[in-house]
């Protein structure tokens, strides 16, 4: 998929990422920190970073085409550079929610009972597991920024000189 409706596809497709990303940074950061948000957020928010794993090398690969297609611009390389770094940031989101919901499974019992690889009773593994994610989570909403801030500058670049 390169274009749609006649645009390029990462014009659109972009929007998703920087949506998703941070919202699932949030979502993790929060069910990390609170029990309560965990029960009920871990499992859709681990779903929902695996879908953002899935958009982030299509959205990339579709600014790969348009990058190819427009005059060479360093500000458009930067941004091409930078946007090959999100799938780090999405990699690392999605692992840690995955983590936090099969610890919340072992938690409540979903899971057999000789099954308890991710210790859920264990307070150290807990806050060990909550700093990451916080960690994790404030990376990949970083990187977001850096990443459509570079693009924003490649985009309007001396917008207000032309004619």
């Amino acid at each position: 998929m390169q274009t749609v409706n006649g645009l390029p596809a990462h014009v659109l497709l972009v929007h998703a990422i920087v949506v998703l990303l941070p919202l699932s940074a949030a979502v993790l950061a929060l069910t990390a920190l609170w029990s309560a948000a965990r029960r009920r957020l871990a499992g859709p928010n681990a779903v929902l970073s695996l879908l953002v794993v899935v958009l982030v090398p299509i959205t990339t690969s579709a600014g790969e085409w348009l990058e190819h297609r427009l005059s060479p611009n360093p500000l458009i390389h930067r941004h091409a550079e930078l946007g090959d770094t999100a799938i780090y940031a999405a990699i690392g989101v999605a692992l840690m929610a995955v983590v936090l919901w099969w610890r919340q499974r072992e938690s409540t019992g979903r899971t057999p009972a000789t099954r308890t690889f991710l210790a859920p009773t264990s307070n150290a593994l807990t806050s060990t597991l909550t700093v990451v994610a916080v960690l994790v989570s404030a990376a990949a909403v970083y990187d977001v920024v850096r990443i459509g801030d570079s693009g924003a500058k490649a985009s309007w670049n001396n917008w207000a000189a032309r004619p």
